[in-house]
């Protein structure tokens, strides 16, 4: 009797590379990843950001929430879950974004860029 393998494989949310550590898989990013972005979080200027936007922003990338489409423009995740929107590190396509404001989508970006 042959036994079925689950063939799905997950790769790093920023360089792409395959990741094995179930640790690597759970957050999304492997070793070397996750400390570029976690030293992007401090380098990164978010001055004109709220910390309340920031602590979002950083929460959107441990989760995973937010992953590079092409360039500098990404794909976040709305924070109930079921909206998906464009962002940009100056630009988003939220509801906030789109009338001009700041949103913590455009800090995560900022955040993963600076990685």
């Amino acid at each position: 009797m042959a036994t079925s393998k689950n063939t799905e494989q997950a790769h790093c949310l920023r360089c792409g590379r395959r990741l094995f550590s179930t640790s690597s898989i759970a957050s999304g990013y492997g070793r070397s990843c996750r400390a570029k972005v976690n030293a992007a979080s401090t380098a990164a200027d978010l001055t004109d950001f709220k910390p309340a936007q920031v602590d979002s922003a950083r929460e959107l990338i441990e989760d995973g929430a937010i992953v590079p489409l092409r360039g500098q423009v990404f794909a976040a995740v709305s924070s109930d879950g079921n909206e998906t929107y464009l962002s940009h590190p100056t630009n988003c396509n939220c509801p906030g974004g789109l009338k001009g404001r700041r949103c913590y989508h455009q800090a995560a970006a900022r955040l993963l860029i600076a990685a």
